[in-house]
């Protein structure tokens, strides 16, 4: 069986393995949605500007995918670290890149499903009136442009036990959300916190997504900044499972 292969029946039996706790996947569609009932919801400067609400609803949106990588993955994967099948799965020939992906995309299955409701509500309460292609083509960019979050999640469940994992998931979740401009427009921002907040990955994203969904050109910056982190968080989380294979399983 081929790595793609094996992946995709990791996905399946992950999406069944979170759809036996009915909660866990409540949780995760309704987060996103709730938090922007609370936050954004109320202003209706926001709301009742087509920009700022397509802004405001893009920016929950990359929240809602951020949060899923970290949480689902950061925590899931710290915890399987700890149990007894994980190390029997390294013991089988499948390869671990197929568990990750697997992983990662039944996580972004779950992220997709909780993008609905929160689309739904930023349509009907809001001025937000995305056109077809670009809302097509924001949600494909918020897939791709979720990957470093995912990988961050990675990360963190590879290289930390569970514990530790939740309260390290916690920073990054306060500090990228933040920092990246989810919770508070980049415009409120001194210049300097701008200009650190634009070397963040979720900040990247962001500004990609806003763009496709509103018909204006994607920043360069963005471009260049969430492709160069894509190509080290992936190399980090390689170089972490290769060592943690090499501790614990050899």
């Amino acid at each position: 069986m081929s790595t793609l292969a094996l992946a995709a029946v990791h996905t399946k039996y992950n999406l069944v393995e979170t759809a036996r706790i009915p909660i866990a996947v409540i949780g995760s569609i309704v987060f996103p949605t709730l938090a922007f009932c609370m936050f954004v919801l109320p202003q209706s400067t926001v709301t009742g500007d087509p920009g700022y609400a397509t802004a405001a609803v893009c920016s929950i949106v990359v929240f809602a995918f951020m949060a899923s990588g970290l949480f689902s993955i950061g925590l899931d994967l710290a915890e399987q670290r700890s149990k007894p099948w994980a190390p029997y799965l390294r013991t089988l020939p499948g390869s671990p890149a197929a568990r990750m992906i697997g992983l990662i995309a039944a996580t972004l299955v779950i992220a997709l499903v909780a993008m609905i409701p929160l689309l739904v509500i930023g349509g009907l309460f809001t001025a937000a009136r995305p056109g077809v292609l670009p809302l097509v083509s924001a949600i494909v960019l918020v897939v791709l442009t979720a990957i470093p979050s995912m990988l961050i999640g990675v990360i963190i469940g590879t290289a930390f036990g569970p514990k530790a994992a939740i309260a390290v998931t916690q920073v990054m979740m306060f500090l990228l959300a933040f920092g990246g401009g989810l919770f508070l427009p980049p415009l409120m921002f001194p210049d300097w916190l701008d200009a650190a907040s634009r070397a963040l990955p979720v900040r990247q994203a962001r500004e990609i997504v806003i763009a496709a969904a509103t018909g204006e050109q994607i920043p360069l910056w963005a471009i260049g900044g969430i492709v160069g982190w894509t190509v080290v968080l992936a190399v980090a989380a390689v170089w972490l499972a290769r060592r943690d294979e090499g501790r614990r399983y050899r």
